[in-house]
């Protein structure tokens, strides 16, 4: 048996592999338009991993490759974490969203039906629920009405993967994530205000006036999060928030870690909105009760996770 990891050389896919390897070949597809090989040379020497550049919206090139790696070795379960991650480039130019993150879901559903793969555990994101005006987000929550072009394509992806278990796949999750952090950083409040700070230490220009408020979640908490939802999961399709058990950090203090940790000397520019860009939600909080349900917690809270992260985000672009 094999697993297939789309998009698994990006921030959240290369956090999977460690596990995944422990359990099958593991098959890497990614176009590398947002991911790396270079997070990926660790494990060149691996025989259970093998690697392909790939555009996964091509659907007929990418139904192709599936029945080519079925045929070396049977898909038993895909992990879709292929999308447009930067919200902002999604505001600029739409089609990289509908491109990038519902044409791939499309085009994954297609090849696992040509193949007989049965099992799509499934990257979605609290941006499909839009501005809830700060109020605790459940599962239930509605009229869900996303206000960036990723979350909508996202939220576009989710019955088209309910609709097909309906008639070929056996089991899907959807996990909807929270404001994810830790390394290798591409992109996101952090690392972006660590790069600001790198380039002027004198000075922090920061987005928006500070009282922004989400949970933030470490990666290596949400990892645990997703294999502990695989394993307790019995088929159809379910979907769960994965979050911190607290209310979520303010961008102010994000910004007073990464001074702290930076350049301790720099002086704090803010904006004068609540909001940062065109598309951020201002204040943003998961109700984490159904996943508690299952039993599971995580390590670290909103504040410890952003405080690690910073760590290890400074580090990275030293």
């Amino acid at each position: 048996m094999s697993i297939i990891v789309c998009g698994g050389a990006g921030f959240i896919g290369v956090n999977l592999l460690d596990s995944l390897l422990e359990l099958d070949s593991v098959y890497v597809i990614d176009n590398l338009c947002r991911g790396s090989k270079s997070y990926l040379e660790k494990y060149g020497n691996n025989p259970n991993f093998h690697f392909i550049e790939h555009e996964l919206s091509d659907v007929k090139a990418t139904q192709d490759l599936f029945v080519e790696i079925n045929q070396d070795s049977q898909i038993g379960e895909v992990w879709h974490m292929a999308a447009n991650s930067d919200i902002l480039a999604g505001v600029e130019s739409p089609d990289i969203d509908l491109t990038d993150t519902f044409m791939t879901t499309h085009s994954i559903l297609m090849a696992m039906r040509e193949t007989g793969a049965k099992n799509l555990y499934f990257a979605s994101s609290s941006a499909i629920y839009g501005d809830m005006g700060g109020k605790p987000v459940r599962e239930d929550s509605g009229p869900l009405l996303p206000i960036s072009n990723y979350g909508a394509m996202k939220l576009a992806s989710e019955p088209l993967i309910s609709a097909s278990a309906e008639s070929f796949l056996d089991s899907a999750i959807f996990f909807r994530f929270p404001n994810v952090v830790g390394i290798p950083a591409t992109h996101g409040v952090i690392f972006d205000l660590v790069r600001k700070l790198k380039r002027d230490p004198a000075e922090l220009e920061v987005l928006g006036n500070g009282t922004q408020r989400k949970s933030y979640l470490h990666v290596s908490d949400l990892v645990q999060a997703m294999f502990h939802l695989k394993e307790q999961h019995k088929g159809g399709v379910d979907f769960f928030n994965i979050g911190p058990v607290d209310e979520g950090v303010f961008v102010k203090q994000i910004a007073e870690e990464v001074v702290s940790c930076v350049a301790p000397n720099a002086h704090i520019a803010y904006g004068s909105e609540n909001r940062g860009w065109v598309g951020d939600v201002p204040k943003f909080m998961y109700s984490v009760d159904k996943l508690s349900d299952t039993g599971w917690k995580p390590a670290l809270s909103s504040l410890q996770a952003v405080q690690r992260a910073v760590s290890e985000i400074a580090e990275q672009e030293k």
